[in-house]
């Protein structure tokens, strides 16, 4: 198991670096991420989150299967967008509402240092876009009217300092 970095940890918003080699310590750190995400009970996971900054996530939505994406790069968002509850393993029990794009479209690299194109919807499209942001140094409380995020903040402040 993996320590999950939470608020506050300035990893949070740094920009994570292209993963440079599909090797065996790769694969290893993915197969903990997913044992950290499914421990936490999660459907997404940024290498970040868990201290490593290179540009690489993990999501196992409901209804798909668990996927592994390496150097992300999104080609086009829909224009369409749509409101949903978000929440976040680095922000524990703090949820709102954030509006993103209801489709996505990436190119991405798998776990061989395969690149695959990938077309995603609805929850998936959803993951994709939050756990993308994490690589880009951007968390979803960063979506929201200034004046929500800050009581969230301080919502959090107070469940963690108990």
């Amino acid at each position: 198991m993996l320590n999950i970095v939470t608020l506050g940890d300035e990893r949070l918003k740094k920009h994570s670096i292209l993963v440079p080699d599909f090797d065996g310590e790769i694969e290893s750190l993915i197969e903990q991420m997913f044992e950290t995400m499914h421990a936490n009970k999660g459907i997404g996971l940024a290498a970040v989150q868990v201290g490593k900054l290179i540009r690489l996530f993990i999501t196992d939505v409901p209804k798909d299967a668990p996927r592994v994406f390496i150097n992300p790069e999104v080609i086009e968002t829909s224009v369409d967008q749509g409101s949903f509850e978000e929440g976040c393993l680095s922000i524990p029990e703090v949820n709102t509402d954030v509006i993103r794009p209801i489709q996505v479209q990436l190119q991405a690299w798998n776990v061989k240092g395969r690149p695959f194109p990938m077309d995603a919807d609805d929850l998936l499209a959803r993951v994709i876009q939050h756990e993308l942001d994490h690589i880009n140094g951007v968390l979803f409380i960063d979506r929201i009217d200034p004046k929500k995020r800050e009581r969230l903040v301080k919502q959090y402040e107070n469940i963690s300092t108990g």
